[in-house]
């Protein structure tokens, strides 16, 4: 009975420990889900980025024409403007316009981890939280950018995507070719969101 007793105490053990792991990811989950964030079973994607990717060449305003929903972007006519903050890193500015009128903006950094992936930059928003990925997954930085991101959280990951133009507007091609690049990685297009870029509605933005 002795025999029988130590060995069934580390195996109930485990069986706390992976019952206390599925009640936190399903919490997680919960979470998540309720703040409309896409969640996909397994690990993150590793797509493929610009190929030598110039960040001089990407700075200046970009519009959201369509993105993944997340929690932290609510409004409209919402923006991102890139700057050169110092050698190697780019200062970010994100505008948004919400529903009582206001103008939201938040600003922080991005920089690339690894110089030889200058398309894979990491951007901060808040000094004590972990930077999150920015991927260039494809721009000509005249007219598009397709932006991905990816949180993983064990046995799921968390997908983040943004199609943006230098303009209010995008192509139906261009629109179609980017939401394909992102179908090939396993992306849930049918998610996609359109952000109001109304000239009228977006007006406050300028003022």
């Amino acid at each position: 009975m002795l025999h029988l007793s130590l060995s069934f105490f580390p195996l109930q053990v485990v069986e706390n420990k992976m019952n206390a792991f599925q009640v936190i990811s399903l919490t997680l989950l919960s979470v998540l889900a309720a703040n409309a964030q896409v969640i996909m079973p397994g690990r993150c994607p590793r797509p493929a980025v610009q190929k030598n990717f110039d960040a001089a060449r990407y700075l200046g305003t970009w519009y959201d024409i369509q993105r993944l929903p997340h929690s932290f972007q609510k409004g409209e006519c919402s923006t991102a403007t890139y700057s050169l903050k110092s050698p190697g890193v780019v200062g970010v500015l994100n505008r948004e316009l919400l529903p009582d009128g206001s103008i939201n903006t938040i600003s922080g950094s991005a920089w690339a981890k690894d110089p030889s992936e200058p398309a894979k930059l990491l951007v901060s928003f808040f000094e004590n939280s972990p930077p999150a990925p920015y991927w260039v997954l494809s721009t000509d930085y005249n007219s598009y950018s397709l932006v991905y991101s990816c949180t993983d959280l064990g046995v799921f990951h968390v997908d983040f995507a943004w199609i943006m133009s230098r303009e209010p507007t995008l192509s139906e091609q261009t629109l179609t070719e980017l939401r394909g690049t992102l179908s090939s990685i396993g992306v849930s297009v049918d998610k996609l969101i359109s952000t109001v870029q109304d000239e009228a509605h977006c007006s406050a933005m300028s003022q």
